[in-house]
C-alpha cells in the first residue's frame, strides 16, 4: 500500500473538526443542565410540600451549586474552543492556504460575536444563570430559615450552603464580565 503524506492543512482541518465536535457536545450538555436543574427544583419543592418538611429544601443548594458549577465550566470551555479556533487554529490554517494574503478562515467564529444584541443576550443569560443556580437555592434557604423549626446542625449546614451558593454567584458574575 503506498504511503500518503498528510499535509499540515489536513491536520489543522482534522483538529478543527475535533474541537468543533467537542464544542457541540459541550453545548448540548450545558443546555440540558438548565432543564435538569428545573426538574430537580420542581421535584424537591413538590416533595417538600407533600411531606410538609421545609428541611428537605436544604437539598436544593448543593444540587444547584454542583449543576451550576458544571454549567459554568462547560460554558467556559465552549468559549475557550471558540477563542482557540478564532485566534490560533484559523490564522494557522489561513497562513497555509494563502501565505501573506490576509485570508481569514472560520469567519463565523468572529462574525456572530459582532451582533449588536449580543451584549443584552449575555446580560439576560447571566440573570437566568443566577436565577436558576443561585436565587432559587437562596430562596429555598430563606423558606427554611423563616419556617421557625430551625435546628442546630441544620443551621450550620444551611449557612455553609449559603456560602457555597454565594461563591457560585460570584463566579457566574466574574465569568460573565470576562466574556
Amino acid at each position: 500500500m503506498p504511503e500518503q503524506d498528510v499535509t499540515a492543512g489536513q491536520l489543522l482541518l482534522a483538529e478543527y473538526e475535533s474541537v468543533k465536535s467537542e464544542q457541540r457536545a459541550r453545548i448540548g450538555f450545558r443546555d440540558n443542565l438548565l432543564y435538569v436543574t428545573l426538574a430537580v427544583v420542581a421535584a424537591v419543592i413538590a416533595a417538600t410540600a407533600q411531606a410538609k418538611q421545609p428541611s428537605m429544601l436544604l437539598a436544593l443548594p448543593p444540587v444547584c451549586v454542583v449543576l451550576g458549577w458544571t454549567y459554568l465550566v462547560n460554558d467556559e470551555k465552549i468559549s475557550a474552543i471558540g477563542l482557540y479556533v478564532r485566534d490560533d487554529l484559523g490564522p494557522r490554517l489561513a497562513a497555509l492556504a494563502a501565505p501573506g494574503a490576509g485570508f481569514t478562515t472560520f469567519g463565523w467564529e468572529a462574525y456572530h460575536r459582532g451582533d449588536t444584541r449580543r451584549r443584552s443576550r449575555k446580560a439576560i443569560q447571566t440573570v437566568i444563570d443566577l436565577t436558576a443556580f443561585c436565587a432559587v437555592p437562596l430562596a429555598a434557604l430563606t423558606v427554611y430559615w423563616s419556617n421557625g423549626d430551625v435546628r442546630g446542625l441544620l443551621v450550620w449546614l444551611s449557612a455553609l450552603e449559603a456560602l457555597a451558593v454565594a461563591g457560585l454567584a460570584s463566579q457566574v458574575v466574574r465569568y460573565a464580565r470576562a466574556a
